[in-house]
């Protein structure tokens, strides 16, 4: 192979590690040219990509920080890669089906948004339902908010008000309540009017002598 299709050869994997979400190493010994290609069909139905790849190429476009570069470990003997473009989880039933129909067929691990997973976890996540499931019970979970919300919303409400009727009444009994301007004008109609107390009368003029003195002649 010459050097330029070698160059081209990693710059294409680099494109499609870089575009896709999910990367899975097998190694495929034993599996016969018409079962590979069986694969890579039923791969493609997936919004996937199988390709046979040397690993010397592989080590050069899985380098650096791409996503591939913690699977570098994993680059011995004969390597077939798949992308996925699509559904996570359609991809891995694809290829655990196909694992169980051909057991030469070995997943060695994969690496999903950058979290590497063994090849027991593929066969965990084959286990999930598809995304078109997830989404409808995702919608189920959205239409059941509003109807939640409100009444989460009115019972705080509810507390709010009865709160505030509390610490209302406290406050009324701990002060004395103030007469109205009315009340205290009828009290003041029937109390009795004050009377002045009577003159004491004037004390009589001393009584005068019976006999004037005569002078003295």
């Amino acid at each position: 192979m010459r050097k330029l299709e070698k160059a081209e050869i990693v710059q294409e994997l680099q494109e499609r590690i870089g575009r896709s979400q999910f990367n899975i190493l097998a190694d495929f010994t034993g599996l016969k040219v018409e079962e590979i290609t069986r694969l890579r069909r039923q791969v493609r139905e997936v919004d996937g990509e199988l390709r046979v790849v040397k690993n010397t190429l592989l080590s050069r476009a899985a380098g650096g920080d791409t996503p591939m570069a913690s699977l570098s470990s994993q680059f011995v003997g004969p390597n077939a890669v798949t992308f996925s473009y699509g559904d996570p989880v359609a991809l891995a039933k694809v290829l655990i089906k196909f694992a169980q129909e051909k057991p030469q067929f070995k997943l060695k691990a994969g690496v999903l948004s950058g979290q590497v997973l063994t090849a027991q976890e593929v066969d965990a996540l084959s286990k999930l339902p598809d995304r078109e499931v997830l989404l409808a019970q995702f919608l189920g979970v959205l239409q059941g908010v509003p109807t939640a919300l409100v009444t989460v919303l009115a019972g705080v409400i509810r507390n709010l008000l009865n709160v505030l009727v509390a610490l209302k009444d406290k406050k009324a009994e701990s002060e004395p309540a103030a007469a109205s301007p009315a009340l205290e004008a009828t009290v003041a109609s029937e109390e009795p009017a004050a009377t002045e107390a009577p003159e004491a009368p004037e004390a009589p003029a001393a009584a005068e002598s019976g006999s004037e003195e005569t002078p003295a002649e």
